[in-house]
């Protein structure tokens, strides 16, 4: 019986398309799982020459980060500032900038909250809390807007810049903290006045997690709407992607770049804010615990995508929370998870040399 040859565009095409899909879809998630299971393998490595088994270390971790309703509360608390400093280096990089200086912009963020709420210490709350927030993400957003601006105005390379800064940032917040902002009752440990009890923010009911946590969460869905629907979020990946061809079509890349620094540094001034109003309580040497760096990992991690910090930021968190656990158990010190970190964050950027690149031996040459 004689074959019927198939019309031209028969529905052959159907599965080439749908497997060029799936092939597109395991390259691109080639990069992750190849930092993943580097990660693994570095840190197992690390943990057994010093003499521990790796499969309980990890089993430790997961325990102390996720496993029961206390290791979820604490993990929500550590993701709750690490949300807003993931986003303090994701929307920069929606304009094509990479802002790393973020710790200085939190420390400052918490020094504006803490100053304001006692100046208003005896007015309401509900009055004080917004005015802390905002003071802080003023004091972040000008200091991260600065970076922006030398790099439009100035053509200074904004990462450098953003390092510099943060080393400035920590000095200015020292002085302060140490000379005209000082309690006089704060003897080994320099520290502004505490808030009173009235003006610390609650937690959120029925939890062990402040509500730091939602203003991250509702940033990072915000920012993503934003970056997704909004003709803004258009014209900032559109200057990000190709400055020349924005300006070509007449877009304000001057602008668009500077506003984006400013508002991932008043992400960043908020986490600071929040610090001081839920957690510390005055602003003092505890706020410099490296949320600004560890938002670094977590943007990258993400793709940048502000949606995507929020899981991040949680995995992170509970890593970090899992310290204290390896600690009591096996005797590593608390430092062991920043180790595990710093193997996430470097097999991480080694492995984006590998996006782009087909798995199938195809062109697949590198993304422009």
């Amino acid at each position: 019986m004689s074959s019927i040859p198939m019309p031209a565009g028969a529905p052959v095409a159907a599965p080439s398309a749908a497997l060029a899909r799936l092939r597109a879809t395991l390259d691109a998630l080639l990069p992750a799982l190849a930092a993943l299971a580097l990660t693994v393998g570095l840190f197992s490595l690390a943990v057994a020459l010093a003499g521990y088994n790796p499969l309980e270390v990890w089993g430790l971790i997961v325990q102390g980060g996720f496993g029961d309703a206390f290791a979820w509360q604490n993990t929500l608390q550590r993701a709750a500032p690490l949300v807003l400093t993931g986003l303090a280096v994701a929307l920069p990089a929606q304009a094509g900038r990479v802002i790393i200086g973020n710790e200085g912009a939190l420390v400052l963020g918490g020094l504006a909250a803490a100053a304001l709420g006692n100046l208003l210490a005896t007015s309401s709350p509900l009055v004080v809390w917004p005015l802390m927030a905002l003071a802080g993400m003023a004091a972040g957003g000008l200091w991260i807007g600065i970076v922006g601006w030398l790099r439009e105005r100035r053509e200074v390379n904004e990462t450098i810049a953003s390092l510099l800064m943060s080393f400035i940032a920590i000095a200015l917040f020292n002085q302060c903290v140490e000379t005209v902002l000082r309690d006089p009752a704060s003897l080994n440990k320099p520290s502004t006045k505490p808030l009173p009890d009235a003006l610390m923010l609650p937690p959120l009911p029925g939890l062990d997690v402040h509500w730091g946590l939602v203003l991250g969460v509702l940033a990072a869905l915000a920012a993503w709407g934003v970056m997704r629907f909004t003709p803004l979020g258009l014209a900032l990946r559109v200057a990000g992607g190709n400055a020349r061809t924005a300006l070509g079509v007449g877009l304000p890349v001057g602008a668009l770049t500077i506003g984006a620094c400013a508002a991932g540094g008043a992400c960043t001034g908020l986490a600071g804010a929040v610090e001081v109003a839920a957690v510390h309580g005055a602003a003092n040497a505890s706020l410099i615990a490296g949320y600004g760096y560890s938002g670094i990992l977590i943007a990258f991690a993400a793709r940048f995508s502000p949606a995507g910090v929020i899981p991040v930021a949680i995995l992170v968190g509970g890593i970090a929370a899992s310290g204290s656990l390896l600690q009591r158990r096996l005797g590593l010190p608390d430092a062991s998870v920043t180790v595990l970190l710093g193997f996430a964050f470097v097999a991480l950027i080694g492995c984006e040399t590998l996006r782009g690149r087909s798995l199938f031996g195809g062109s697949g040459g590198r993304r422009g």
